[in-house]
C-alpha cells in the first residue's frame, strides 16, 4: 500500500512538472509573438480562463488542444516538448587568455603551457593544452606519459619527433600518437608556434 502511494505521488509530481513546463513554454511563445491570452484563446476556440489555467499549470489539457496551441503560436507540437526533461548542463568554459598556465618538465622561457580544462576528482580523463613557443632553443624537452596524444597546429611550423620518426607540422596539420613513446619538438621552423595538445588517458590514474 505504501509503495502504491509513493508511486502515485511520484507520478503526480512528474505530471505537474510537465504541466508547469508546458505552461511556461506556451506563455513565452505567446509573449514572443506579441499575442494576448484573448487572441490565442479565440483562435483555438477555448476560453481565456482555460488558457490562463494552462499557462499557470492549474489544469491539464488534451493533446488536441496542445496541437492547436502550437499551430497558433507558429511551432510544431514536438517543439513544445523539445526542451522538457533535458539534463542540466555542466560545461566548463575557459575564455580566451584565461587558461591556467602550468609548469611541466621542459617549460622554459618562450615555451609555455596553458591548461584549457580541469578534471575534477582523483582520476584524469584527458588534458587539453595550448602550447606556445616564441623563442628558439637548442635543447628541446622530450616527454613520455600514459595514453594517447593528439596535436593540432594553429600557427607557425615545427618539426616534431615521435620515437624514431619526425614530422613537419604546419597550420591545419594534426598528429596522433602513443604517449609512452618518447616525443617532443625536434626543430622550431617558423615562429611563433602555437598548437593544441590533447592527452587522453583512457581512465588510467595519472600522477601529476
Amino acid at each position: 500500500m505504501v509503495e502504491a502511494t509513493t508511486s502515485n505521488l511520484e507520478r503526480n509530481v512528474a505530471e505537474h512538472a510537465l504541466e508547469r513546463y508546458l505552461g511556461n513554454t506556451i506563455r513565452e511563445l505567446r509573449q514572443k509573438h506579441g499575442l494576448t491570452i484573448a487572441e490565442v484563446a479565440e483562435q483555438i476556440g477555448i476560453s481565456r480562463g482555460m488558457l490562463s489555467k494552462i499557462e499557470n499549470a492549474q489544469t491539464a489539457t488534451s493533446l488536441e488542444t496542445l496541437a492547436k496551441l502550437a499551430s497558433a503560436l507558429g511551432v510544431s507540437l514536438a517543439t513544445l516538448f523539445r526542451n522538457y526533461n533535458i539534463p542540466a548542463g555542466s560545461a566548463q568554459l575557459v575564455k580566451q587568455g584565461e587558461g591556467m598556465e602550468v609548469v611541466r618538465r621542459g617549460t622554459k622561457r618562450g615555451h609555455t603551457y596553458h591548461l584549457l580544462a580541469y578534471d575534477q576528482g582523483p582520476t584524469k580523463l584527458f588534458e587539453p593544452f595550448l602550447i606556445t613557443m616564441d623563442d628558439a632553443s637548442e635543447v628541446f624537452p622530450t616527454f613520455e606519459h600514459p595514453g594517447t596524444e593528439f596535436i593540432y597546429m594553429l600557427e607557425g611550423a615545427i618539426e616534431y619527433r615521435h620515437g624514431q620518426s619526425t614530422y613537419l607540422l604546419e597550420p591545419g596539420d594534426s598528429l596522433t600518437f602513443r604517449g609512452d613513446i618518447p616525443h617532443g619538438p625536434e626543430k622550431l621552423i617558423t615562429l611563433p608556434i602555437r598548437f593544441l595538445a590533447i592527452i587522453y588517458y583512457s581512465l588510467l590514474p595519472v600522477d601529476v
